[in-house]
């Protein structure tokens, strides 16, 4: 057992206590009535920062949630590493579908976790990640073992697009400037097969609107005569893809970029079985855009869901009304090269230029960033990949994501730093769903694995 193996084994009690009590506020940015549990997780992130060994530490204001931001300058002539990740955490809805209490953290053994896992909203998004970098300086610290300078910077309000953190970045960028970017908000193939985030998708969120009469209507007396709105919606959401499940929207895929044979058939290599894909999920068969893979359609392409529908009646029994209005909330998930932007307002002039005459469209915009690629030549990259082969014996494959974190691509445009994605979660791990949970072996191992990156990362900027 080596030395930062025997000092997590000594400390680990008090490692899963620490993280229990940040995982027991509900730090919900998506709803103002937790706003004082998100500044009394900030004080909790500030104060651990604190304790792990860093010289200064402060709460900067925001126009929404507090930035914590910390740092431990040893010398700057050496690379500095700026650790990113956040403290808020996604809505716990639907409460009845938890097996325990979201905030009432427990360790339960599953299938994929023997060893058990840490079952509590924001147990792996991104509080269990971002504590093993805590901890991770703490043993640095403690140890006399850290090679270079650190930076902290911790937000509240990734869950809703860091509307602050970007002004935040352009305001301070003396502050932030750094030789690497850390972040740990992403996962790995499996506990067997270590993996490097390479690449991430970017975002278009968007809400529409259709409104038809000026008041909703009896269905007896003017079904059939008038546009009823939630039908409209349906039908205007059913045309947005086509019999292959390529995007309808003109334009969409004109900057969108075609992987070569080559890349495709190294992405095949990272093992995976759509029988167990397929069971895991308990679905009969798998859904997507024609020519492409299951973990192709999930990355390399892009997508647009519905993630939230509704309008007229839905209570208990039945009322018998045309609705005045019809809402849905839509996403889409880019691909590197497509402007978030620019996909927006490709696609709120398609999406108003289909509705029929009856029915008014508004297009709300809420919130979208840029996907993301990371260079495997770099060093932060090599400097990850020894520190995997180092804790797990083997040779992390290099993965593209299929989720987004936008402000990677804004740290790039501000920072000129490149961003090294070392995930531990699984994709078992049921982030933003009921019983999310983060496994205690991807916990201790990441705390293990942090340290020699540092060491790496300083020794090749050499």
């Amino acid at each position: 057992m080596n030395q930062i193996q025997s000092y997590i084994n000594e400390h680990k009690d008090r490692f899963f206590n620490e993280l229990f009590d940040l995982l027991k506020i509900p730090s919900i940015s998506a709803d103002t009535a937790y706003k004082s549990d998100l500044l009394k997780t900030a004080e909790a992130v500030k104060l651990s920062l604190e304790k792990a060994g860093c010289d200064k530490v402060e709460l900067c204001k925001t126009d929404g949630n507090p930035i914590v931001y910390g740092e431990k300058i040893i010398d700057k002539n050496l690379p500095t590493v700026l650790v990113y990740g956040h403290y808020d955490v996604q809505p716990a809805d639907p409460l009845d579908l938890w097996d325990s209490p979201p905030f009432e953290p427990i360790i339960k053994k599953t299938d994929l976790h023997p060893d058990g896992a840490i079952f509590g909203r924001g147990s792996c998004d991104d509080k269990g990640q971002m504590y093993m970098h805590v901890k991770a300086l703490e043993f640095m610290v403690k140890t006399n073992q850290l090679p270079c300078n650190v930076k902290f910077m911790i937000e509240g309000e990734e869950e809703v697009g860091s509307p602050n953190l970007a002004i935040f970045v352009k305001n301070n960028q003396e502050k932030l400037k750094n030789d690497v970017i850390l972040i740990s908000d992403t996962g790995m193939i499996a506990n067997d097969i270590p993996s490097i985030t390479t690449g991430l998708r970017g975002l278009s969120y968007v809400e529409v609107e259709v409104t038809g009469p000026n008041r909703d209507l009896h269905s007896g007396l003017y079904g059939g005569a008038v546009a009823n709105p939630i039908n409209i919606i349906t039908k205007m959401i059913a045309s947005l893809h086509d019999e292959d499940n390529h995007i309808t929207i003109p334009g969409f895929y004109d900057k969108v970029e075609e992987l070569s044979k080559e890349e495709r058939a190294d992405m095949a290599k990272a093992p995976f079985n759509l029988e167990n894909y397929k069971k895991a999920l308990d679905i009969e068969a798998v859904y997507g855009e024609t020519g492409y893979t299951t973990n192709e359609r999930n990355s390399i392409r892009p997508t647009l869901d519905v993630n939230g529908i509704w309008g007229g009646y839905t209570g208990e029994g039945a009322k018998t009304v045309i609705a005045s209005k019809a809402y849905a909330k839509i996403s889409m998930r880019l691909v590197p090269h497509q402007d978030w932007l620019e996909i927006t307002e490709l696609f709120t002039k398609h999406f108003t230029s289909i509705a029929p005459k009856g029915v008014k469209v508004n297009v709300k915009p809420h919130h979208g960033g840029q996907g993301y690629v990371t260079p495997i030549d770099s060093i932060g990259y090599q400097a990850a990949s020894k520190a995997y082969q180092d804790t797990f014996g083997k040779t992390p494959i290099p993965q593209r994501s299929g989720g987004s974190i936008p402000i990677v691509s804004l740290f790039e445009q501000e920072l000129k730093s490149k961003t090294i994605l070392m995930g531990f979660g699984l994709d078992s791990d049921a982030i933003h769903s009921p019983n999310e949970h983060f496994g205690i072996f991807n916990y201790l191992k990441g705390i293990e694995t942090i340290p020699l990156f540092y060491k790496y990362f300083t020794a090749l900027s050499k």
